[in-house]
């Protein structure tokens, strides 16, 4: 398993570069706006991302969910209470996304925003971390 965190101190900001070595797939979790370093990251590691999950719509700095999932063509992934003028894969609880020996299980978390949700990824020997946004680590 490939597990990346990039951490932006100026908005408190947490996203997560999550990759599967064996399938080399790879989702983005709560992409920042310039996306070319989890690109790079996923190209160096001989990724691919195929999907970008937001957490929740954020109000407090762009997202790059668009022009990751242009540049890639990765699906975009969002709550099942979340409305918009693009394409998304909609996500509901208990949803897994299974990248190969890593999957991710999809935990609707309304309250921050009302589509908010979490994702906690597994290897097939055991449970890693949950992601919600803003938040560096929440252990399993």
């Amino acid at each position: 398993m490939r597990f990346v965190q990039y951490y932006l101190d100026c908005l408190s900001q947490a996203s997560y570069l999550i990759g599967d070595e064996t399938t080399g797939q790879a989702v983005v979790v709560d992409p920042r706006r310039d996306v070319y370093e989890y690109m790079a990251d996923a190209g160096r590691r001989e990724l691919t991302i195929i999907g970008v999950i937001n957490t929740h719509f954020p109000s407090d700095f762009v997202a790059g969910h668009l022009e990751l999932a242009h540049a890639t063509g990765a699906w975009i992934g969002y709550g099942r209470r979340a409305e918009t003028d693009y394409p998304i894969r909609h996500l509901t609880d208990g949803d897994r996304i299974v990248l190969g020996d890593v999957t991710l299980q999809i935990m609707e978390t309304p309250g921050h925003t009302p589509e908010s949700t979490c994702c906690r990824h597994d290897t097939l020997r055991r449970a890693h971390r949950r992601h919600s946004g803003h938040r560096r680590h929440c252990p399993a």
